[in-house]
C-alpha cells in the first residue's frame, strides 16, 4: 500500500470537501461530514488509469484541507494524486492553482 499526504491553504476547506464528496458520491462510495470525508475508488473493469483501489481522505480545518491517499501501489498513488488535485482546483477555481505539498506518508 502506497500512502501520499497533503496540507492545501484554503479558507474553504470544508466547502471544497463537500463539494467534493457531493461530486463524487454519485459513482463512488462517499461519507462526510462539513469536517471530515472519505472516498473509496475501486479498481476499475474498464482499466481506466486513475480508478485503482484508493481510500482518500480530507479534513477540513480553519486554514486548510488536510488530504492522504491511500493507494494499491505507487503508480495509482501518482495517479490518484493528479485526479484530486485537479478535481479541487476545478472547485477552487477562484483560488487555483492551489498547492499540493504531497509527502509520503
Amino acid at each position: 500500500m502506497s500512502r501520499a499526504v497533503a496540507k492545501v491553504a484554503t479558507g474553504h476547506a470544508s466547502k471544497y470537501l463537500q463539494q467534493l464528496c457531493k461530486h463524487w458520491q454519485h459513482n463512488l462510495a462517499v461519507e462526510f461530514t462539513p469536517e471530515h470525508g472519505t472516498v473509496i475508488f475501486p479498481r476499475d473493469a474498464r482499466g481506466a488509469e486513475w480508478a485503482a483501489d484508493a481510500l482518500v481522505t480530507f479534513d477540513a480545518g480553519p486554514d486548510s484541507l488536510s488530504v492522504r491517499i491511500d493507494a494499491s501501489s505507487d503508480a495509482h498513488l501518482e495517479a490518484m494524486q493528479g485526479v484530486v488535485a485537479r478535481h479541487l482546483d476545478r472547485f477552487a477555481f477562484r483560488e487555483a492553482p492551489l498547492a499540493f505539498d504531497w509527502q509520503a506518508a
